[in-house]
């Protein structure tokens, strides 16, 4: 193989790598618990936060819901991880990449 053709197919791969980050990155994740739900982007910004209550939020109650934030972000983190890992990890094996 010659070393324009080379070139070209590490091109060709970078294109489809930005392609598929693009992707990661423009999709929303949503991550829920039994009163919150929150939407994400893939670069993990926050896009919205629902409170699901049609009750008033006791001050008690305060704890229970910072849990509720956290076990939501996470699991739209979880989600985003788990997509780029099937977008981007095909590249991952590719020597002089990374």
């Amino acid at each position: 193989m010659n070393m324009q053709a080379i070139l070209k197919q590490a091109q060709n791969m970078q294109k489809d790598m930005m392609k598929a980050k693009e992707e990661v990155d423009n999709t929303v994740f949503v991550g829920e618990s039994s009163l919150v739900k929150v939407e994400v982007y893939g670069t993990k910004k926050i896009k919205t936060v629902k409170i699901n209550s049609t009750e008033p939020i006791e001050t008690d109650e305060i704890e229970m819901l910072e849990d509720m934030f956290l076990v939501a972000i996470n699991s739209a983190f979880e989600k985003v991880d788990k997509m780029t890992e099937e977008k981007m990890g095909k590249f991952a094996n590719i020597p002089g990449l990374f």
